[in-house]
């Protein structure tokens, strides 16, 4: 079945790393479209970084571009997102998310628990 679970939330201070791990399942590790998403209180579901198609071309959005970086280890089937020089407006609950289709998409089919980032100022 799918499986998605977020771990490495937690505070840290603006300009500091760090690094988040989604553990997927066979199933949803296999998915065209695997990535992250954020969403800040108040705010809308905002796309933040993905590995798409059977390549796994990487995609960002430009707020995270050039910081944060994606990857994946394909034995142990997971998915890590390597937050660097964080900013108070990156503090969100971070979601692992993935879908069938290789287009970003504005509701991911599957998604975990979520994990807290806080950055302080």
């Amino acid at each position: 079945q799918v499986q998605l679970v977020e771990s490495g939330g937690g505070l840290v201070q603006a300009g500091g790393s760090l690094r988040l791990s989604c553990s997927a399942s066979e199933s949803t590790f296999r998915m065209l479209f695997t990535g992250w998403f954020r969403q800040a209180p108040g705010k809308e579901r905002e796309f933040v970084a993905a590995l798409i198609g059977s390549s796994g071309t990487t995609s960002y959005a430009d707020s995270v571009k050039g910081r944060f970086t994606i990857s994946r280890d394909n034995a142990k089937k997971s998915l890590s997102l390597q937050m660097n020089s964080l900013k108070p407006e990156d503090t969100a609950v971070y979601y692992c998310a993935a879908d069938t289709q290789t287009i970003i998409p504005t509701l991911p089919r599957y998604w975990g628990q979520g994990t807290q980032v806080t950055v302080s100022s």
